[in-house]
């Protein structure tokens, strides 16, 4: 079974919010757009910027430092897919949210 992360209930960002969190030796960051959650790397695939206090569009993200913008749910570049920032599952299960870190093998 693939590790995951339990959102404190009082941290689980309310729709338009975005939490970062710190679990399994990432930094992740959680978005809620229209009351659904993604979560990815906190770090810009292209040089390191944090996603986390960027600019949110729908489910799009704005790295601050270099303007790339990223697809939440599928992590990649937007028209590309050369480049990709790491998105994980999120499961809501009885009001507690998780975020799954997919393992290599789990993921092929």
């Amino acid at each position: 079974m693939n590790p995951r992360i339990e959102v404190d209930p009082q941290r689980q960002p309310a729709p338009g919010g975005r939490v970062l969190i710190e679990g399994e030796g990432r930094s992740i960051a959680l978005f809620n757009v229209d009351g659904r959650f993604y979560a990815i790397d906190d770090s810009c695939p292209h040089q390191g910027a944090s996603l986390c206090g960027s600019r949110l569009q729908g489910r799009v993200i704005q790295c601050g430092a270099h303007g790339l913008r990223f697809d939440l749910a599928s992590g990649y570049l937007l028209n590309s897919t050369q480049l990709k920032v790491a998105n994980y599952p999120v499961e809501v299960l009885d009001d507690r949210v998780y975020i799954v870190i997919a393992t290599e093998e789990s993921a092929s």
